[in-house]
Order: structure tokens, then sequence, then C-alpha cells
């Protein structure tokens, strides 16, 4: 059984090799694969977008662990969600939620039962004491009723809407990968009628005409508009980070404008 692990733990500490180990240490046959650690710290938003583009590529059957939880050892409940294609292990929190777009859940399940925690459970790192273990035993066999009572709801992110109005879009910034590239929350639909060659891209101070295929339709060092591959408009540099060429944040204002 294959095990996904995506957290906001980074690459320096040694978390990761020890929810590794537990594990291994219950099923010494798992495998195990890192989607990423490099989550900025405490962001749920980026941790739900980044399962949502990569379950998809996984094989039926996969467990998908996310550790991006800020509420470590509050009321907030662990969850296990299976869905037909996958389980998803992790905080409810809403960092599990947007994977679940399009796919109804069989089974939500609150992970309350001690019998598969290690002992004694810290309040701080449940990835090692509670989401490892859960997974391991899960890839053994054990059904997923047996890891505590079904849960009715839970939390879930909202997608910041995308203002619409005659001849203009607003939406935001809601990533920004390790390159410093503006992934906004206009989805390549939402700019159906706007004509690629005659809009403005706009940013903070910088206007970008028109939407470029790919990053090599800009010079280096100049910006350039495209629909990435997760289907959603986002603003580069080629060879810079447009992030730090333009100090954009998450939350930033993105508009698309019709020219002409």
């Amino acid at each position: 059984m294959l095990i996904t692990l995506t957290t906001d733990f980074g690459y320096t500490d040694p978390f990761i090799g020890i929810m590794k180990g537990v594990i291994l240490s219950i099923n010494p046959q798992a495998q195990i694969v890192d989607i990423t650690h490099g989550i900025p710290p405490q962001q749920i938003m980026a941790g739900a977008l980044i399962l949502r583009h990569s379950v998809r590529y996984f094989p039926s059957g996969s467990i998908h662990v996310v550790v991006v939880d800020p509420g470590v050892g509050s009321e907030r409940r662990p969850l296990l969600i299976q869905c037909e294609e996958n389980h998803l292990i992790g905080p409810d929190n809403g960092v599990l939620s947007l994977a679940l777009e399009n796919r109804t859940p069989t089974k939500v399940i609150q992970l309350s039962n001690p019998a598969y925690h290690l002992h004694p459970t810290s309040t701080t790192f449940h990835g090692r004491d509670i989401f490892a273990p859960v997974a391991a035993h899960l890839s053994l066999g054990v059904e997923p009723a047996d890891f505590g009572p079904s849960v009715d709801k839970i939390v879930t992110i909202d997608w910041p809407a995308v203002k619409k109005l005659d001849r203009s879009l607003e939406g935001e910034t809601i990533y920004i990968d390790r390159f410093g590239n503006l992934f906004t929350n206009i989805r390549e639909q939402e700019l159906a009628g706007f004509p690629r060659n005659h809009i403005s891209v706009r940013v903070g101070n910088l206007t970008i005409r028109n939407l470029a295929s790919n990053y090599t339709a800009a010079k280096v060092d100049e910006f350039v508009a495209i629909i990435n591959s997760w289907g959603l408009l986002e603003i580069a540099c080629r060879n810079d980070s447009a992030a730090r060429r333009t100090s954009a944040k998450i939350g930033d204002k993105v508009r698309i404008l019709t020219e002409g």
C-alpha cells in the first residue's frame, strides 16, 4: 500500500524522518512517497491546493497523509476520509477539503481510538503519534470504522470568490511557489469570453498585456501571465521571482481587464 506525506515541516528538522520511522515500524512493507514538505508554515490553503492537485496522479487506494496543523493539540479533530479512489488523513482544519471537490466521501472518521495511537500521545506532534500510525495500520487492512466514530461534517476552505463585471474580473493571489510565481484563484474557464490577445492583467503597479501560452513567451526578466498546470491564472517573471519583483503577498488583488 502506498502512503504519501505532505507537510509544512521543512527539510531541516527530523520530523518527517520520525513519521516515516513510525510507519515502517508498524508496516515495514509500506511504500512512502513525499509529495512535499515545503509548504509555508501554517498555510492551510497552500496545503489544500497541493493535495488537491496531487492526489489524482497516484494509484487508486493510496493513503494521503497531510500535516499542516497550526491547531495541533486543540479541539480540532484528527480525521480519516475514505473516498472511492483513496484515503485522506489529517487535521480537520480545511486542509483536506479541496481534494474532495467533485468527490463524495464514503466514510469520514474521527481518529479517536487510542489503540491506534502512539503513547504517550504528544499534544504538539500528531503527525508522529496519530496520523502516521493510523496510516500504517490502515495500510495493513484495518477497517476505517475501527479508528473511531463517523463524522457528519468537516471544516472546509472557502474558495475566494472571483468578482465579475462586464469587462473585468477581480481575483487574488492564493499561492506562491518556490520560483516566486503567483498563482491566482482565477480559473481558466472564468476567462472564457476574454480575448487572450486583448486583455491586461494587473497586480499592484504591474500590468501585463495579454495571456501567453508558456514562460518563454517573455524575454528574460520580463513578466508573463499564463494558465498554469493547475488550470489557474499565474503571473511569472522569466528566470526571476515575480513575488520578489512585485512584493506580492497572499491575498493581493489581481485584475483582468478587456482592452479596446
